[in-house]
Formats: structure tokens, C-alpha cells, sequence
């Protein structure tokens, strides 16, 4: 009976792991990542990479490389444990304010990145206009310089959206 309950146990605890990473992918997380995310939050205690690695069934090399992915992007810390020579990690915990931080600041610079990347390419059509002599190219020119305002304008309000909903302001 114990076998089987710890077994039931350990299943439970994969299907949790499994599931919850589903929503952190939502986020942008590789399914890797979600999943080593997901493991360090619901461990009773920060982790070495060896612990990791056995937890997951991954090498050691990939839990490095998963857990500097999550470092960069605030989702877990480095702590310190006096006497304990190898580093830790755990899992920032509150959930929301971490993701929600996390994806905000992604769509924020990759809405400005956008928006100035449009900006320069409506600056050199606004200098190849100047040799058009034809109508029609004129006629043309107008309509994509309209529709690069339309696309920045639509990058300013997802940039307004994002700091609206921004759980740091």
C-alpha cells in the first residue's frame, strides 16, 4: 500500500509540474524552463543544480543553462545557506507580480523595439518620396506611410495597455 500511495504521490506531483508549466509557457518560457520554474516553486526549499537535474531527469549542464534563463529574467534567486558550498536557487514567490513583471517588461521593450525599427523605416521612405515623379508611386508611398503611423500608433497602445497593468507601478 505505501508503494502504491507513493507512487500516486510522485504522479500527482509530475501532473502538477506538467500543468502548471502549461501556463508558464503562456509566458514565454521554453517548456524546459516552465518546468524547472515550476519544480523549484513547489520544493519545500531552494535547490542545488545537482537536485535539479535528479528532480527533472536532466543533465546538470541543462539545468545551468535553465536556470541562468530564469536568473535573467527575475524568476528565481541565488541564496545563500551558511556552511553550504554549492549555490541554491528557489523560485520567487509570488507568482503574479513575478510573471506578470516578467512579461510586461518583455511586450514593453519589444513594443518600443518595433516602434523605433517602424520610426527609421518611415524616415527612409519619407527620403525616397522626394525622387518619386510617378502618381501612382506617390499614391503608394502615402498609403504605406499611413499604415506605418496605424502600426505605431498600435504599438504606443499596447505599450499604454502593458504599463496600465504593470503590478509594479
Amino acid at each position: 500500500m505505501v508503494l502504491k500511495d507513493h507512487r500516486t504521490f510522485e504522479e500527482t506531483h509530475t501532473k502538477v509540474i506538467h500543468e502548471f508549466s502549461k501556463t508558464l509557457e503562456m509566458f514565454g518560457l521554453t517548456p524546459a524552463d516552465a518546468r524547472l520554474f515550476v519544480t523549484l516553486y513547489i520544493n519545500n526549499g531552494p535547490m542545488t543544480l545537482d537536485e535539479m537535474s535528479e528532480a527533472l531527469g536532466k543533465s546538470k549542464t541543462s539545468m545551468s543553462t535553465g536556470i541562468r534563463a530564469l536568473l535573467d529574467q527575475g524568476l528565481v534567486e541565488r541564496v545563500w545557506k551558511k556552511g553550504f558550498r554549492k549555490d541554491l536557487y528557489r523560485a520567487n514567490e509570488n507568482l503574479y507580480k513575478t510573471f506578470m513583471s516578467s512579461y510586461i517588461q518583455k511586450w514593453q521593450l519589444a513594443a518600443d523595439e518595433q516602434e523605433q525599427s517602424l520610426k527609421a523605416i518611415e524616415n527612409d521612405l519619407e527620403e525616397q518620396v522626394q525622387s518619386f515623379s510617378k502618381d501612382q508611386q506617390m499614391k503608394q508611398a502615402n498609403h504605406l506611410y499611413q499604415r506605418i503611423e496605424d502600426m505605431r500608433s498600435f504599438h504606443q497602445l499596447i505599450a499604454d495597455a502593458f504599463h496600465e497593468l504593470d503590478p509594479n507601478k
